[in-house]
């Protein structure tokens, strides 16, 4: 019983950000980019305020995986580059710390499109 219980919190974080989502796109008039860009900016604060690492510690993967999560590893980085490199980390830290996964979205977007035939829509 207790092998369920880090997939039951996932679920439920997750959902809880995807819940928020779904709610801003119905009821207001903001448009996805700018939710998605909000999310970001969200994991960024939420991160730099030392709250998100509870999240993650609560929800795992559901906290980790959404946008919100790209920002929390972006704040991350930026503080880790800070002390070690200064106000130079300001600059680099954030895509240090997410190289690897944009590299890997990147990778697999290339690999998807050469792997699709895609047709004009006319």
């Amino acid at each position: 019983m207790d092998m369920i219980f880090p997939y039951l919190r996932a679920f439920l974080c997750g959902g809880a950000l995807c819940l928020i989502g779904q709610v801003l796109i119905d009821k207001t008039t903001l448009t996805p980019a700018r939710i998605l860009v909000s999310y970001v900016v969200a994991g960024v604060v939420l991160g730099g305020l030392g709250i998100y690492p509870w999240l993650v510690e609560f929800g795992g993967a559901g906290a980790t995986v959404p946008l919100t999560g790209f920002g929390y590893l972006l704040s991350k980085g930026v503080a880790r580059a800070v002390e070690e490199q200064g106000a130079l980390g300001i600059l680099t830290g954030g895509l240090t710390a997410s190289a690897a996964g944009i590299t890997a979205a990147m990778f697999f977007g290339l690999l998807a499109g050469l792997v699709s035939h895609s047709k004009p829509k006319s």
